[in-house]
């Protein structure tokens, strides 16, 4: 074992809370999603080349920095497309698959992107005993119940970048200006304090995702349902009287997203659905596939809504309600919490 020098460490890492030196060990045989690795950058990017600290803050990645990330799975529509490596050991070769630090094998990514930054194994983080370090070690428990819950507005999307994060930090937002006690979830996708910090920036008094349950991303997880009910059942600890949740991705994919819509426990602690869809032909499959999964959508949110003419064609051809989050976040919200019951919910 060796000691190693950290230069920037990725927020992916946060859970353990690690020092700038760490213990390392050469090899490992049987790397795992989560795993802590120390690389060093091998090139830069322009398009892609900032590492997000744990505190929130971007720093730019300079060739033969030595970065600490973790091994995991991505699978971006809009992104890059990654798997965590067989076997890793020191000298190896693998890519900066996310912002956050996740590391692993490239194997594509959108036409709009430069090449994945390069990385060099300089070592695999471990305990003083040689016990390889995982994000896993220090993380909330997954819950096989939801307990009682306050009412949740649930978000979810197309795809990526369809503008779930911008509805559900509007809503936060507005229900925190209303004076209630609102907070946010983040229950699927890939490593990144990005979205979390937007939530307790436009008023959560608590938030949580997926990166507190030990998951680098969701990938490959298969049923993400305890996670899911573990995140709530944390959140709700801190008596919030509004959780607004977020699905990265999108309703099709590969982070699990539905396995957590087809729990009929957590459907049915739904008080609001909000879907967010890019198009007119976006609405017309999210309807579909949800109502497939026995979800009705209470409001239609995202790119589609950014202009008048596509919020007023949402409600006028598919009769259903429509807002933006961009020109009327306040209508957003009122659309919301009008499909939740007055009993349980009391509005400033």
């Amino acid at each position: 074992m060796k000691t190693i020098e950290i230069d920037k460490t990725g927020s992916a890492t946060s859970p353990l809370d690690l020092a700038k030196t760490v213990l390392t060990t050469d090899s490992h045989f049987l790397p795992v999603a989560g795993d802590v690795v120390a690389v060093r950058a091998l090139s830069e990017s322009v398009s892609y080349g900032n590492l997000e600290l744990p505190t929130g803050r971007l720093a730019k990645i300079n060739r033969n920095d030595i970065l600490l990330g973790v091994l995991g799975k991505r699978r971006a529509l809009k992104g890059f497309v990654g798997d965590v490596p067989d076997t890793i050991k020191t000298g190896d070769r693998l890519h900066l698959l996310n912002m956050g630090g996740v590391i692993g094998v490239c194997t594509g990514h959108h036409s709009s992107l430069s090449d994945a930054i390069e990385v060099e194994v300089v070592g695999i983080a471990c305990a003083a005993d040689g016990t390889v370090l995982n994000i896993s070690d220090n993380a909330l428990e997954t819950a096989a119940s939801l307990s009682p819950s306050a009412p949740i507005v649930m978000i979810a999307g197309t795809c990526m970048n369809s503008g779930k994060t911008v509805a559900a930090t509007e809503i936060i937002r507005q229900a925190a200006n209303a004076g209630l006690r609102v907070a946010g979830a983040k229950l699927s996708g890939i490593a990144c304090l990005r979205d979390t910090l937007h939530m307790q920036d436009h008023g959560a008094i608590a938030t949580a995702s997926f990166l507190d349950c030990g998951l680098p991303s969701t990938v490959d997880y298969g049923d993400l349902s305890p996670v899911a009910k573990g995140i709530l059942n944390h959140l709700n600890t801190f008596d919030p009287e509004l959780i607004v949740v977020e699905l990265g991705d999108g309703i099709v994919g590969g982070y699990a997203v539905d396995s957590v819509l087809k729990d009929a426990e957590i459907k049915a602690a739904v008080s609001s659905f909000v879907f967010c869809a890019s198009d007119y032909v976006g609405v017309i499959g999210g309807i579909a596939v949800l109502k497939d999964l026995g979800i009705g959508i209470d409001v239609i949110a995202g790119s589609v809504t950014d202009s008048q003419m596509g919020e007023d064609f949402v409600q006028n051809r598919f009769r259903m309600k429509a807002g933006n989050a961009r020109r009327n976040g306040a209508r957003l919200f009122d659309l919301v919490r009008n499909r939740i019951d007055r009993s349980q919910l009391a509005f400033a």
